[in-house]
Order: structure tokens, then sequence, then C-alpha cells
């Protein structure tokens, strides 16, 4: 229970950030703004909190939040093509309660698995600045240690989630690349992953067998080591 005070207190300090004036202002704009697909609704338009199990097994770190995906709805990983893929291969792979997640409160739980980001704000072209990763890696360098203790598989979507996860714990000579598997310290292990963009999916880099091929990776790992 005290960990999920500290986890839920982190949030709270999340969301109300403002340390990085291009993306508040970003943010806001897209939520004025809006697309059309999406002109009825209310958009969330601030940083995005992480989410999940406290006492996960499995954690993932993403890149940032779309601007349309969880930037409208306020959840992480949720709204957008990328959310739904990882939505359906965590309820396939036993770590979710449903195979979608579409809204703050739709039901969608996650079981054993926390998701978080490097970046907590929606970001122009998807291209964070180095003063806003560093400005936020606060943030996840405190979510890490905090579900550390029952972590054993963690999964870097990207290389930017990769080498903000390795300069966290200053893990030296450790390369980037497509399902990479490296053991780290108390039987942990970092899985090196594609990020599921659209442009990753659409030029076929990474393929639905592909994607979900490293869920069922974790869970044996998780399994083998109870």
């Amino acid at each position: 229970r005290l960990l999920l005070m500290m986890l839920d207190k982190l949030n709270e300090k999340v969301i109300q950030c403002k340390l990085c004036p291009r993306l508040s202002e970003y943010i806001d704009f897209i939520g004025q703004t809006k697309v059309k697909r999406f002109k009825n609704e209310n958009y969330w338009s601030k940083p995005i909190p992480s989410y999940g199990d406290p006492k996960a097994s499995l954690l993932i770190i993403g890149l940032a939040p779309a601007a349309h995906g969880c930037n409208r709805t306020g959840r992480i990983f949720t709204g957008d093509s990328s959310g739904d893929w990882l939505a359906k291969a965590l309820f396939e792979t036993g770590f979710a309660s449903k195979t979608t997640s579409i809204s703050k409160n739709d039901g969608y739980i996650l079981k054993d698995a926390y998701v978080t980001a490097v970046v907590k704000c929606a970001t122009p072209q998807n291209i964070p600045s180095a003063s806003e990763i560093s400005n936020c890696s606060q943030y996840l360098q405190t979510e890490i240690k905090l579900l550390e203790s029952t972590t054993k598989v963690v999964i870097t979507l990207g290389k930017l989630a990769f080498d903000n996860y390795c300069k966290i714990y200053g893990l030296q000579k450790l390369v980037f690349g497509h399902k990479v598997t490296y053991p780290l310290e108390l039987g942990k292990i970092l899985i090196s992953y594609y990020h599921p963009s659209r442009r990753n999916k659409n030029n076929g880099t990474l393929t639905w067998k592909m994607w979900i091929d490293v869920f069922k990776i974790a869970k044996s790992v998780i399994i083998d080591h109870p």
C-alpha cells in the first residue's frame, strides 16, 4: 500500500509538471485545435501519468505520448494504433484484463505489468529535445527505483527508451537492437525492442508475430523465475 501511495504521489507530480514550456504549450494547443475525428472530445492535454500494477514483474518503457492518443485520453498507450497493439498483446499473454484500452475509465486493468515512458508529454514530430528528456528523466528514474524490487523483465520500446534506461542504471557498452536480450543484476532481463509505431508496422519492420513474441518471452522469464 505504501508503494502504491508513492507511485500515486509521483503521478500527481507528473500531471502538474510545467518544466518544459515548449511541451506545455504544444499539448495545450493540440487540446484546443484537436483533429476532426475527435472534435467533440475533451482532450486531457496534461503530462501523462504512468499506469499499471505496482507489484509488476514486467516494466514497459515507451518514448512519449501521442498527440491524439494518450494526450487525448489521459492514459498511457491508449487511443492510437500503438496503444491498440500493446493492449491486445498484453491481454493475449495474460498481462491485461481486456483486449482494448480506449479511455481512462473503460475497465482495462494491467496484471503484473507497468507501463511508463521516457517523456510524459506529447512532443512535436515525436522528437523531444535533450533538455526535455533531461527534465523528465527524474520521473522515470524514480519509477524504476520504486518498482525494481518486483521487476523481472524490462522491455524498452525504441532506441530512446533503451538508451535512457541504460543511462539511469549506468549500463555501458550495451547496444540497441531489435529483440536483443541483456541479463542484468539480481536476475533481471532487459529486452531491447522496436517501437510499435505506425511507420514500423506499415513498412513491415514490425509484424504482429514479432510484436507479440516479446511478451511471450517476458511471460516465460517471469514464470521460470518466480
